[in-house]
């Protein structure tokens, strides 16, 4: 069934704008933060939604904290993660305890250009792909990215901006042209990116999530 996602985006918008702006606001906060601490919690918060869901991994961020985040080690990141029953906690706590070297950096990338940031989180930080860097970034308070998260990317088919999912992982050029998709739809809306993910997500899901 075909959707018009752009009246879909009008129509919950008068709903739910008030918590919308709210978390946004949460976001530029964590943005100006110097808590590298802070930050890394969020990176690793954004690594593990990864091929699991949103929920789970605001439940895995408050139960882990920012401190463990930045000082457990390896069997005891594994344990934690079991606990909240994540899907992949061997591979998930390896990348924790082998990213922290990027701690001291986060605020830098966070403060920087949000495609030079977005590349070099990309390139250098394992874990995280074109969609959990834009994830990071947006959640930092960078306005114009599109996080391709499965759910949005149904959402622009059906709408008829896309005519089937895209395959075979992601690569900048392949990211950046369902990107641009994103850009056009929110110009139209007059929201920008950032904000208008929550609106498509709430659509998806039913709740503003991060």
């Amino acid at each position: 069934m075909e959707i018009n996602i752009i009246d879909e985006i009008k129509k919950v918008k008068e709903i739910i704008e008030p918590e919308v702006e709210k978390r946004y606001s949460e976001f530029k906060k964590l943005g100006k933060s110097k808590d590298e601490k802070e930050l890394y919690s969020e990176l690793s918060f954004c690594m593990m939604t990864a091929n699991w869901t949103a929920k789970g991994g605001i439940k895995a961020q408050k139960y882990i904290g920012k401190e463990n985040f930045a000082g457990l080690d390896y069997d005891d990141m594994l344990l934690k993660l079991k606990e909240v029953g994540h899907r992949f906690p061997n591979m998930r706590s390896k990348f924790i305890v082998e990213n922290r070297w990027v701690m001291k950096e986060l605020y830098q990338l966070v403060q920087g250009n949000t495609f030079e940031s977005r590349n070099y989180i990309v390139k250098n930080i394992k874990g995280i792909g074109w969609k959990e860097a834009s994830h990071f970034l947006r959640n930092t308070g960078h306005e114009r990215l599109a996080i391709l998260d499965k759910h949005i990317l149904r959402l622009l088919m059906k709408s008829g901006y896309i005519s089937e999912l895209p395959k075979n992982g992601w690569n900048e050029k392949k990211y950046t042209f369902y990107e641009n998709i994103i850009f056009e739809i929110s110009d139209k809306i007059g929201e920008i990116p950032g904000k208008m993910d929550l609106y498509m997500w709430y659509i998806a899901k039913g709740s503003v999530d991060k």
